[in-house]
């Protein structure tokens, strides 16, 4: 073994032990959503590290989840439903994260309050038009840049008619 993070393995022996891979990336701004959307306590081990995963905690926290991590890296999400997000006090920054923004986008679309979401100088240049048509095309309202395929935007006012909406999904055969 050599470093701190790297194993070198030569030859055809098993392997034998434990491995601990990072967390997923995109398993884990979902699983941090999943947490704020359902009601109660949500436990998280082995989140992604990175800015990316962080920013989305961030903007689930300015919207009123509250978010916490443990020695040892356990994150606990006290989840506030749908219908517990508050509006945030200031604009929601995604950083460089598009996976941030757009599922943001989708989750503030419905909501009863105006919501901002922006980024960085690379992440607003980006074109989300296949994230906002979808959004307007349920009643959305996102407003924005170059008629918000820019950032920053901004949503909410609970115009989308997906809010409240029950959906059901069925396997195929």
């Amino acid at each position: 073994m050599r470093g701190g993070d790297e194993l070198v393995l030569s030859g055809p022996r098993p392997l034998r032990g434990r491995l601990r891979p990072p967390g997923d990336k995109s398993i884990s701004h979902r699983a941090l959503l999943f947490g704020a959307l359902a009601e109660g306590r949500t436990r998280l081990d082995h989140l992604a590290p990175g800015d990316d995963v962080h920013r989305t905690r961030l903007a689930l926290e300015h919207l009123g989840v509250r978010i916490r991590t443990a020695p040892g890296g356990r994150v606990t999400v006290q989840g506030v439903g749908a219908a517990g997000l508050r509006e945030p006090e200031q604009i929601l920054d995604c950083g460089n994260s598009g996976t941030t923004i757009r599922v943001l986008a989708g989750l503030l679309a419905g909501s009863p309050f105006l919501s901002v979401l922006t980024g960085d100088s690379s992440l607003v240049r980006r074109p989300m038009r296949r994230v906002v048509e979808p959004l307007r095309a349920m009643g959305a309202r996102v407003d924005g840049r170059e008629g918000a395929g820019s950032r920053p935007w901004s949503s909410g006012a609970g115009s989308c008619a997906a809010a409240g909406t029950s959906w059901r999904w069925r396997a195929r055969r």
